[in-house]
C-alpha cells in the first residue's frame, strides 16, 4: 500500500449527546487516522460546551501507545465527556460563534470533528455554516453515533449494533427468568427509543414468542390502542403462563400523545424530555388492574448504551472506520459533511462508506419502515430480524483485571 500523504494539521474532536459502547471506538479511529497522517489531535472536554469554557485536552500523549488506543476502543461511555448544548442560529446570534472561532484560532485548529447523533449534527452544521460565511479555512465534519439508529442517510449508526446485542441478550435472559414459576404473569421490558423503535425492535432477536423472545413489541411508529393491547395479552395468557412485552419508552397513543408522561422531568436544550421512562411501569399497572395477574416492569435504562462487555465487534470496527473516513475527508478539503454507510450485502454482510451533507442529516429522524411492523402494530417482521442480525455479530471482550473490566480514563490537565 502506498504511504499516505502527511497532514501537518491540528484536529479538534469532541463527543456529544448520549454515550454508547462504540463512541470511543470512533474516537480511536479519528485519532489513529490523524496520527498516521502526522496531525496533532486535541479533544474537547464535554463537547462544544467545554470549548466555550476553554477546556481542551491534548490526546497525543494519552493515545500514542497502541495498547492505550486498544483499551480506548473497549471503554464505554464518552472518554472526553459529553454535553447537550444547543448553539443559536448563526444567522442571528453570532456571539457564541465568535468566541468559538477565536478559540479555534488560538489553538491553531485546522479541522473540527464532532461525534454524535441528530442533535450533535445540528451543532456541527451550524459551525460549518458560520465558518463558510466567515471565510474560515477550518473544515467541519460530523461523525455519526446513536443507539437509536434514527439518523437519515445511513444504513445504520455506530452504537446501535452493540446496544441491540445487549437488548436481545437481556430480553432473552429476562424471558427465562419470567418463565421459572408456575403462575400467570406478564413482564414489561422498557427499552430506549424516544422517537424511533429501532432498538426495541432488536429485541426480536432474543427468540420466538414464548421461547425467549418477546410476545409483543411496541414501537413509537405504531400508535397503541390500549384496549387492543390488553386483549392481546389476555389471549396470550390463555395459551401460556408467561407473557413478555418489549415496549419502547416513546410509545404513543392514537392521537400521537405519549402513552405515559412523567410531568416531573424537565426538557433539555433541544426540546426533548430529559429522561423519558415509565411506560413499562404504566403498562404493568394497567394489565394488573385489568386482568388481575402478576406483572413486573424491567427497565434497562442506561445499561443498554454502556454495556461494553457485550459490545458487537462489527459495531466497534465500523465505528472506528467511520472516524478514519471523517479525518481523511477533512484532510481532502471536505467540510459540512458526515460519513455514512451503505449496505452492500446481507449474506455475507458488507458495507461501503461514503459522505453526506450534514444539512441533509441534522434534525431529522428515520423511523422503522412501516412494512417491517406487523399489521396489528405489536410486533415486527422477518425483514427486521434480517436487518439487525449482522450488526450484532462478533464479540469484543474487555481487558479484565482482577475479575473486572479495565477502562481508560482522561487525565485532568487541560491544554
Amino acid at each position: 500500500m502506498a504511504p499516505r500523504e502527511s497532514w501537518n494539521a491540528t484536529v479538534l474532536v469532541g463527543q456529544s449527546g448520549g454515550p454508547t459502547a462504540a463512541i470511543n471506538a470512533t474516537l480511536a479511529g479519528v485519532f489513529e487516522c490523524a496520527h498516521q497522517l502526522g496531525a496533532r489531535v486535541l479533544g474537547m472536554r464535554n463537547g462544544i460546551e467545554g470549548v466555550l469554557a476553554g477546556r481542551v485536552v491534548d490526546l497525543d500523549g494519552l493515545l500514542s501507545d497502541p495498547l492505550q488506543l486498544d483499551l480506548l476502543r473497549r471503554t464505554p461511555a464518552s472518554l472526553l465527556g459529553s454535553c447537550r448544548y444547543k448553539l443559536p442560529d448563526p444567522d442571528g446570534d453570532t456571539a457564541s460563534f465568535e468566541r468559538l472561532f477565536s478559540r479555534f484560532e488560538t489553538l491553531g485548529v485546522d479541522a473540527v470533528l464532532y461525534i454524535g447523533g441528530n442533535d450533535s449534527m445540528d451543532t456541527i452544521e451550524k459551525l460549518a455554516r458560520y465558518g463558510d460565511r466567515a471565510g474560515s479555512p477550518i473544515r467541519f465534519m460530523g461523525v455519526p453515533k446513536t443507539i437509536d439508529n434514527d439518523m437519515v442517510g445511513t444504513d445504520h449508526t455506530p452504537g446501535y449494533g452493540s446496544a441491540a446485542k445487549f437488548v436481545a441478550c437481556a430480553v432473552k435472559e429476562v424471558a427465562r427468568d419470567s418463565a421459572a414459576y408456575f403462575l400467570k404473569s406478564v413482564t414489561m421490558v422498557e427499552i430506549m427509543g424516544r422517537d424511533a423503535g429501532w432498538l426495541t425492535a432488536a429485541s426480536t432477536l432474543a427468540g420466538r414468542p414464548g421461547a425467549g423472545g418477546p410476545d409483543l413489541i411496541l414501537l413509537p411508529e405504531a400508535p397503541l390502542d390500549v384496549d387492543a393491547f390488553v386483549a392481546a395479552v389476555e389471549g396470550l395468557l390463555e395459551e401460556r403462563d408467561t407473557v413478555v412485552v418489549a415496549a419502547s419508552e416513546g410509545v404513543v397513543r392514537a392521537d400521537g400523545e405519549p402513552l405515559f408522561r412523567d410531568e416531573s422531568v424537565g426538557i433539555d436544550a433541544f426540546g426533548h424530555v430529559a429522561t423519558q421512562s415509565g411506560v413499562g411501569r404504566y403498562l404493568a399497572a394497567l394489565v394488573k388492574g385489568r386482568l388481575g395477574v402478576k406483572t413486573r416492569a424491567v427497565e434497562f435504562s442506561t445499561l443498554q448504551r454502556c454495556a461494553s462487555h457485550l459490545a458487537s465487534a462489527t459495531d466497534l470496527e465500523e465505528a472506528s472506520t467511520l472516524g478514519g473516513v471523517a479525518v481523511q475527508a477533512a484532510k481532502d478539503g471536505c467540510t459540512g459533511m458526515v460519513p455514512v454507510m451503505s449496505r452492500e450485502h446481507n449474506r455475507p454482510y458488507s458495507v461501503s462508506y461514503g459522505l453526506s451533507a450534514i444539512s441533509a442529516v441534522a434534525n431529522r429522524v428515520r423511523p422503522v419502515p412501516a412494512e417491517w411492523i406487523r399489521p396489528d402494530g405489536m410486533g415486527v417482521t422477518d425483514e427486521m430480524r434480517e436487518y439487525v442480525r449482522p450488526l450484532i455479530q462478533g464479540e469484543a471482550a474487555p481487558t479484565f483485571v482482577e475479575g473486572l473490566p479495565w477502562h481508560l480514563w482522561l487525565p485532568e490537565e487541560d491544554v
